[in-house]
């Protein structure tokens, strides 16, 4: 949609001119003969732009911009202003103005100057709906879980989120560290800053120290530009170290300094560059033992390891198991466009039984292959993969702690939320649950559900 603007000028050739060429570049134009009128519109109409002289009756140019701030208007203003009222035009820029144009005026300059105002407009409000997109996928109240465990890490992402405390995140692979550094730092005074995650194992040992302090034109074969590293590009903000168990060991007693003295030196450079950064690092090893071994420095660990938080896998939170399947399958049915009700209660009793050593990450690869391969309203075990079908893999399900038990609990969990989602009507819940009327019936006796 094009762009609202309001010509204000008491004389009516100028004002006539300004829209006639405005109108030609395709923009909506309005138009008023005195700062009074205009501030009546820009009370009752939206406009993106205010194009207004200085020297007018019944209400000046200055006090039409400073009453619409007031009034809480979103419109940018440009001032057009004799050359001799320069001081005029330096006190609206002050007061709120956006940019003003000297009289006679340049119809080009004067296009340049509005194109390029909305560029910054519309650059501006991408990066504000980015940052509350961001925000929104990496909120901690947003994670999926329940369980005691789950809320155990909301808890310590909101007691350590507001402080400026380095976090060590451990757990196995495919947890969600990455996706729990994100919201620490959304929960953080730094959430208007740069987040950026450094993927410590994947950079090979000769390039790591380049990328993260950056290098001077020179510093060696290749480097014929000066580069700024992640650790003052994240300036202000966090900065992640993924796999910090990966980092090479003479790479560590700099990162140790670094953390100390809050700077850092450009490799071929001798000038340290201060650095506000907030620390995290996540690992899936066991750093008392790389320590041990000689492979990881102590007094680095005691270092990063201000705040742990070590992220409980599948098999610690098997109650939140649904809802993550329910949150994976709504998510890939919207992304291929299918019309999956849900999963039926064979298929579920598997996937919570199953021991998920890939963790959440590998739950999400076999939700997306089952929306896949589904050709029924319901997924069932057909279109899990064969290991969920094998008489070895059950075998091994029955010996996972107390099965029955945890079943039993999820299952009526289960059953529960999905009579709330099918208003109680028992008819659609046995046909969403797969099972017959009476065995839905049975279940709701047994298993101690009101409804």
């Amino acid at each position: 949609m094009p762009e609202k603007i309001l010509v204000v000028d008491d004389e009516d050739i100028i004002r006539d001119t300004i829209s006639v060429v405005l109108k030609k570049e395709g923009y909506i134009v309005d138009e008023a003969e005195n700062g009074l009128v205009a501030f009546n519109k820009v009370q009752e109409n939206f406009y993106d732009l205010v194009i207004t002289d200085i020297e007018m009756p019944e209400m000046k140019g200055i006090e039409l911009l400073e009453r619409s701030s007031k009034a809480q208007s979103n419109a940018s203003f440009i001032i057009i202003t004799a050359y001799g009222s320069l001081d005029t035009a330096i006190r609206a820029l002050r007061s709120g103005a956006n940019d003003y144009i000297l009289k006679p005026v340049e119809f080009d300059e004067l296009l340049i100057k509005i194109n390029r105002l909305f560029e910054t407009r519309r650059l501006i409000l991408e990066n504000q709906m980015l940052r509350r997109e961001v925000q929104r996928d990496f909120d901690y109240s947003n994670f999926i879980g329940k369980s005691p465990a789950m809320k155990r890490i909301f808890d310590i992402i909101s007691a350590v989120g507001p402080t400026e405390s380095t976090v060590l995140i451990t757990g196995n692979s495919g947890t969600g560290k990455e996706l729990t550094a994100r919201a620490i730092h959304q929960a953080s005074k730094r959430k208007s800053r740069p987040f950026l995650a450094v993927n410590c194992g994947a950079i090979s040992e000769n390039l790591i120290e380049s990328e993260l302090f950056g290098h001077k034109k020179g510093a060696f074969t290749g480097a014929s530009n000066d580069k700024e590293g992640y650790l003052k590009a994240a300036d202000g903000g966090t900065l992640f170290l993924d796999e910090i168990s990966e980092m090479p060991q003479q790479l560590q007693v700099k990162l140790l300094r670094v953390i100390q003295e809050r700077e850092c030196t450009p490799v071929g450079s001798t000038v340290s560059l201060p650095i506000n950064v907030r620390f995290i690092a996540s690992t899936n090893r066991n750093l008392r033992e790389e320590i041990t071994k000689g492979s990881f420095r102590e007094d680095l660990y005691y270092r990063l390891n201000v705040v742990e938080l070590k992220m409980p896998s599948l098999r610690e939170r098997k109650t939140d198991i649904p809802l993550l399947i329910d949150h994976f399958l709504d998510k890939f049915r919207k992304e291929m466009g299918r019309s999956i009700k849900g999963v039926d209660h064979k298929a579920m009793k598997a996937l919570i039984a199953y021991d998920w050593r890939g963790e959440v990450r590998e739950l999400a690869n076999v939700m997306e292959r089952a929306v896949i391969f589904a050709d029924t309203e319901y997924i069932g075990v057909e279109e899990l993969p064969d290991y969920f079908k094998s008489d070895k893999d059950a075998a091994n399900q029955e010996k996972i702690g107390v099965l029955d038990e945890y079943i039993r609990k999820v299952e009526r969990d289960y059953i529960v939320k999905t009579l709330e989602t099918y208003n109680y009507d028992k008819e659609q819940v046995a046909m969403a649950l797969d099972l017959g009327l009476s065995t839905l019936y049975r279940k709701i006796k047994e298993l101690g559900i009101e409804v």
